[in-house]
């Protein structure tokens, strides 16, 4: 009887065992997920700042040649700002909507003006904003993918369940809203 009981026991402790481990590999996968998500963030939040600091030079620029286009530089630092001051990724989704428009309606503008097309400085300018917007379109697939690993993962079982003891909230994609804005960018030379 006393080995029953032991035996019973052991069994017992094993399977409590077992669940922790497996407890704490649930836990600890979706902390990795959320530090990839967060890490991923950091990426876009990278090149975003490169271009966000590429803009004033290309306004600059755009500025020696098309004087009286105030409000359309105007435009683009007021969006460039709105970008900086982001604070959630639906704000700087928004403020990058708005930033891509405005773009658009500057390399419009060079259209009209032959010696900017022709300026070097501008030339180099629109190849560096090219590859950033390339690198911005590429690290927000990768965050996008991330969110959805990480939602996926809280929102499905046993996954669920420790997302709500363990206060893990839902992600938020870093989608473009504007059918426009789903464009590339289209710089004519």
């Amino acid at each position: 009887m006393l080995t029953g009981v032991i035996s019973l026991i052991a069994i017992i402790a094993g399977i409590i065992i077992i669940l922790l481990f497996i407890g704490i590999g649930i836990y600890n996968l979706i902390v990795s997920l959320r530090n990839k998500v967060d890490n991923s963030w950091h990426q876009i939040d990278v090149q975003l700042r490169k271009r966000y600091d590429l803009i004033p030079n290309l306004v600059e620029t755009v500025k020696g040649y098309a004087k009286h286009e105030r409000e359309t530089l105007q435009n683009v630092i007021n969006a460039r700002k709105l970008g900086i001051d982001a604070k959630t990724v639906k704000e700087q989704a928004k403020a990058e909507n708005m930033i891509t428009g405005t773009l658009k309606s500057l390399f419009a503008l060079s259209e009209n003006y032959p010696n900017l097309k022709a300026d070097q400085h501008f030339l180099r300018l629109m190849e560096q904003l090219n590859g950033i917007e390339s690198n911005i379109a590429y690290a927000r697939q990768f965050y996008n993918d991330m969110v959805m690993k990480f939602n996926t993962r809280i929102q499905t079982f046993p996954g669920n369940i420790f997302a709500r003891m363990f206060n893990f909230l839902s992600r938020d994609y870093f989608e473009i809203e504007e059918v426009s804005a789903r464009e590339p960018v289209k710089v004519k030379f």
